[in-house]
This record gives structure tokens, sequence and C-alpha cells, in this order.
């Protein structure tokens, strides 16, 4: 079977998120797909296959960590998107079947695919004890992102302060279900990008996501809020860095972004 690696939230190779992308015929035991997903060793890795005309989706889609399945992923559905899209799988808006409900990948002329996914609920909470710590910066608000997500946001003091951020991903992991998501404003408005953030999921075997679709489903509320603007660019300064474009729709957050194949093989068990 036909193997890919995709970098998502990006134009170019080696930069965005890389997720391993496998079209199948049907779902194998779940046992052999988290071997694979620790055999490619990316952040995620993609499952998908055709399901039958009429119904409410055309593929049923699941992913993978190196650790654990997870309820929602942002880059790994770009990426699949993007592979139904060039191998001519799949024409137009593509429905997902996922444990997150039905999510919509819309491509667009310009090579870009937008993602409907649904609006991570916030809640306010107190900074739990040693989160700060563990980050080694002090944090100005906490925020729990809800059950589909599963993270703690916190807001940092500024852009400089989550760019030189070398925390105790172990000691994180306590905080949250999957781990936590720092961000900041933006430092300069005329920078293409509106907030920054980094996330560090220990929880699922990933210290630190180069770039994650899902947490951008918290990030466009918070910074919509902030800013007065349901359309914003968020960047994600891990060491590989993308920008999602965010544009808040209520109940449902669209995510933008580009994608690149840089690997294509074959999987041989």
């Amino acid at each position: 079977m036909r193997i890919r690696i995709v970098d998502a939230f990006t134009d170019r190779p080696f930069a965005g998120n890389p997720a391993g992308v496998l079209l199948l015929d049907a779902f194998p035991d779940d046992a052999w797909m988290q071997k694979v997903a620790l055999e490619i060793n990316h952040a995620e890795t993609a499952f998908a296959h055709p399901l039958p005309a009429g119904g409410e989706a055309d593929w049923a889609l699941r992913w993978f960590t190196p650790a654990a399945e997870v309820a929602m992923c942002g880059h790994a559905t770009l990426a699949t998107a993007h592979v139904l899209r060039s191998t001519g799988a799949h024409k137009g808006p593509v429905r997902f079947a996922t444990r997150s409900g039905v999510l919509i990948a819309t491509p667009a002329e310009d090579g870009s695919i937008t993602l409907d996914f649904p609006t991570a609920p916030l809640t306010r909470v107190d900074l739990p004890e040693g989160v700060a710590e563990a980050l080694g910066a002090e944090p100005s608000a906490a925020y729990d992102t809800g059950p589909q997500v599963g993270d703690l946001l916190v807001e940092l003091p500024d852009e400089k302060t989550v760019h030189a951020l070398r925390p105790d991903t172990k000691a994180l992991g306590i905080h949250s279900e999957r781990g936590v998501i720092a961000t900041a404003r933006a430092a300069d408005p005329a920078g293409g990008y509106d907030y920054v953030s980094r996330c560090f999921f220990p929880n699922v075997g990933i210290d630190e996501d180069p770039v994650t679709g899902s947490a951008h489903t918290a990030l466009a509320p918070y910074w919509s809020e902030r800013l007065g603007r349901t359309d914003l660019t968020g960047l994600q300064a891990s060491a590989r860095s993308g920008r999602v474009r965010t544009r808040l729709r209520g109940e449902r957050t669209l995510l933008s972004g580009r994608a690149v194949t840089v690997i294509e093989g074959e999987l041989l068990v």
C-alpha cells in the first residue's frame, strides 16, 4: 500500500507539520495502525478509507500519534485532503467521518485547503500550581479548552517569551489531558500574523508539536475576542514553524493552509 509524508500548514518542504497519510480500503486492526504510526514517528499519521455514496460523509478518517489515537487533528486532516486532491482520489470538498463528527475540507483554486472544525469552548481557570515553573515563564491567564481539544491554554506576557520557552514537558503533562498551548500577541502587527503560539503535548507522545490545527480552534476564539476581528493568522513558532489562517464562525472555526507532499513510497508490511 502507498504511504505518503506530507508537510502541512506550509507551502514549502521541510517546514510546517509532517504527517503520514495512508489511503486504505478499510481500517485494519487498531494495534497495527498504532504500530505504523510509531514506525513513521511523526506527530500524527492519518488513516482514511472511502465510504459508500449517499451518506453524510465521503471518507472515514482516524489519527494516531506514536503513542495513542486522538480525537481531533488539524494538520493530518489537511494532509489527507491534500493527498486526496493531488492523487485525484477525491475532487472538490471532502467530508470526513471522525471521532469529532463530520469535518469538511474545502480546496481553493490558489492551492490552499480550508478545514471546518468545531470551535473549542474556553473556560477561565486558576493557573494550576507548577505550570509556571514547568514552562519557565509566568502566564497572565489560563483557560481550559474543553474535552475535544483537551489542553490548558495559557497567555504569556509577549512574543519573545513564547519563543524563548524551554519547558519541562514531562512536568507539564500532569496539568491537562493532552498538553499545554502557550500563546501571546504578535510583537509586530505588520509581521503578517496576529498571535504566536507553541504547543507541548507530552501525554500523547509529542514533546512539541510543530503546527497544531486543533489548538487553533481554541486560539481563534481567544484572540478574536481580544483583537476584535474574526479573521486572523496565527504563527506557531516551533523549530519548523507554520502559519494557520483562522476565521471564527460561532460554533465552527475555519482553518486554512497549504500542504506539500515530500515522500511517497510503498509500505511493505
